[in-house]
């Protein structure tokens, strides 16, 4: 017994015509009505020739009758001359409006190729700027210390050449990293993972100050483990590290830092979420950017290039990155990277960065 649900699902569709559509189909009506007199009057003469309806000759029944086919002729070829050249209009508008969305696209993609030239000469720039008076002024106090003339001015200058120096090195590895081939291979990240956070315990275990923090894992083993990703060990153990390390700086003692990796459209998720001290929301978006810190982060050691580090890298590997945070109750950092392809040996890729994607969250 079939229901009314059933019955509304088997009516058949049917076409509306729109009001364009009516509009030509009443214009066509009236071009052959002319057409439809004559050739009714022409009929109607030889079966009632005794009808008062028509009392006229042969001959002028023959010119109705020719007339209303001229003009509906004519009337039709002026109908359809109309129409052809509407539809050349609308070719022509859709011409030019694909000519536009290409040339559009063809700037965009120029600027970008563009914009990411200037950013890596401004990088590298930099990096030459800053290279060669920083290694004088830690030459230089090498040179007083040996000299017996230590203490809190110098420890002062040195720290901070330090940290200029560590930042110099970052920008290097930045602007490398943009263009700069890279190694793919099978990477396993359940081994990563474990690498990174056996660092990350070393690194506490050696800083007492710094306090104890809960690290755990959560990769799933049942029903199998987390598929391998494509891409260069080194480069993603760094980027990985990066997020676990600004986790457990950006958090006071006892807090809670966990990784959490799942397959995922064609790719691996790894999750890095913290219980730390959080972003405030208007300054979420920025903390890709480089030199870029958070206000509440100002205080602690860091150049602002970490992260800015690890969007690279994953994008490199055609991978995306996500962030989302909340003031006072943690930070949760999202890296998907694709799969390896089943069979896959080293190789390399020396392709661009892409475009950001809305995914990104920037």
């Amino acid at each position: 017994m079939s229901t009314g649900a059933g019955t509304d699902q088997a009516r058949p569709v049917v076409a509306v015509p729109s009001v364009s559509e009516r509009r030509w189909r009443a214009v066509w009506a009236l071009v052959l009505s002319p057409a439809v007199v004559g050739i009714v009057v022409g009929l109607v003469r030889p079966w009632n020739p005794q009808a008062e309806i028509i009392r006229v000759s042969g001959r002028i029944v023959t010119v109705v009758m020719g007339s209303g086919v001229m003009v509906s002729v004519l009337l039709g070829v002026l109908v359809w001359a109309l129409q052809a050249r509407r539809r050349a209009r609308v070719r022509q508008a859709a011409s030019t409006a694909q000519a536009v969305h290409t040339a559009v696209a063809q700037a965009h993609a120029r600027w970008a190729v563009d914009a990411r030239a200037v950013h890596q000469t401004f990088l590298s720039r930099l990096d030459h700027e800053l290279k060669n008076p920083v290694t004088a002024i830690r030459a230089s106090v090498d040179a007083i210390r040996e000299a017996g003339a230590d203490g809190s001015p110098v420890a002062v200058i040195d720290a901070q050449s330090a940290r200029i120096a560590s930042l110099v090195s970052d920008l290097r590895k930045l602007a490398d990293l943009e263009t700069a081939p890279i190694e793919v291979a099978p990477v396993a990240m359940e081994q990563l993972v474990a690498d990174v956070v056996a660092m990350i315990e070393d690194e506490l275990a050696a800083n007492p100050a710094w306090g104890p923090r809960s690290i755990r894992t959560e990769l799933p083993t049942v029903p199998w483990r987390v598929a391998d990703v494509a891409g260069d060990v080194d480069l993603l153990f760094l980027a990985v590290y990066n997020v676990v390390h600004n986790a457990v700086k950006y958090s006071t003692v006892g807090a809670s830092v966990v990784l959490r990796g799942m397959e995922d459209s064609g790719g691996v998720l790894l999750e890095v979420a913290d219980t730390g001290q959080g972003i405030p929301v208007d300054e979420v978006a920025a903390v890709w950017d480089e030199l870029k810190r958070a206000s509440n982060a100002r205080g602690l050691p860091g150049t602002g290039l970490g992260l800015s580090l690890v969007r690279t890298i994953v994008e490199r590997h055609g991978g995306r990155v996500q962030l989302s945070s909340r003031l006072g109750e943690g930070t949760s950092v999202r890296l998907w990277l694709p799969f390896s392809p089943p069979g896959a040996v080293a190789g390399w890729n020396t392709g661009q960065i892409p475009l950001r994607e809305p995914w990104a969250n920037r």
